[in-house]
């Protein structure tokens, strides 16, 4: 099993994968396309995240989007509802490399 380590640009929201992305997910809703966030989607016990951010919710209200107070780096998403299986890590705060050679899937969020 591989481990991946991620950071915001400042270094104060850490973020470690325990499993390998097989694909990058790119949103096209309103938030994701402004933050940019490229996304990795699974269940909450395989991520790891240390350091505090700052939550934002939008819509529907279903979702946290978490970043950074002093760098402003979006880092991930959690589940408003904490039954919910699944979050997000945004793969742009991971070393490029681990992103060069992911498929690419678009996420039509804006026809939501």
């Amino acid at each position: 099993m591989s481990e991946h380590h991620g950071s915001c640009h400042c270094g104060r929201i850490r973020l470690t994968l325990r499993e390998t992305p097989s694909e990058a997910a790119e949103c096209n809703c309103s938030i994701c396309r402004r933050t940019a966030g490229l996304w990795h989607y699974g269940p909450p016990d395989t991520v790891d995240v240390e350091g505090e951010g700052v939550s934002y919710q939008q819509g529907d209200r279903a979702l946290d989007l978490w970043h950074c107070q002093a760098c402003g780096c979006t880092t991930h998403w959690t589940p408003t509802d904490p039954a919910y299986p699944r979050m997000a890590v945004n793969l742009r705060m991971f070393d490029p490399a681990l992103l060069l050679d992911l498929p690419r899937r678009l996420v039509d969020g804006a026809s939501y």
